[in-house]
């Protein structure tokens, strides 16, 4: 059974085939932000994530011929945003270190109830991943906040899926000693 997706920009698409600038603008407001919030995960710099996102839009713009809407626009458009911020990543010559799965230990939900609390350690989990190194940040990225399975991530990024593994959970093993080192953590 193929999987059939509503894209609900369809028509804003259309009239940018047809060279529509008010609908290419009205595109970029709607996908803008969360493209930008894509980057700058993996990014994790604000000015290369903006450079990213503008030439991101541009390339899709520019290719817009070539969207056989088999996706939605912003699934096409993440893509494009997650490929093009990890060709940067590559410029810093990022290195993936290949190595085996080891065991993680499993990390325990917390079980606390107060919003206002839970949102708190949401910023603080967000500002440690952040501190990652770049290899983990963007695999645990690609994983945990895209969706992206072991095997999309090998593809992206050019490694193996046990490369992929292991980073993910090297990623979260420093997550955890992170979030420890600053009080977060308690186990």
């Amino acid at each position: 059974m193929k999987a059939v997706y509503v894209d609900l920009h369809h028509g804003l698409v259309l009239e940018c085939r047809n060279g529509n600038r008010k609908a290419h603008n009205e595109l970029y407001k709607l996908y803008s932000r969360a493209m930008f919030n894509i980057a700058m995960r993996i990014l994790n710099d604000e000015d290369e994530a903006e450079d990213v996102l503008q030439e991101a839009f541009v390339d899709a713009f520019n290719r817009i011929a070539d969207f056989r809407q088999e996706t939605s626009f912003g699934m096409w458009m993440k893509q494009i945003v997650i490929n093009r911020s990890i060709s940067q990543l590559r410029k810093h010559k990022i290195e993936l270190i290949s190595i085996d799965d080891t065991d993680v230990d499993f990390i325990p939900d917390s079980g606390i109830s107060n919003t206002e609390e839970i949102e708190f350690q949401v910023k603080q989990v967000r500002a440690a991943i952040q501190e990652l190194p770049d290899g983990y940040r963007i695999v645990l990225t690609l994983y945990l906040l895209e969706g992206y399975d072991h095997e999309e991530i090998s593809h992206i990024l050019r490694i193996s899926e046990n490369t992929s593994r292991t980073q993910f959970m090297r990623a979260k093993r420093k997550l955890v000693d992170i979030l420890r080192s600053k009080g977060i953590c308690y186990n």
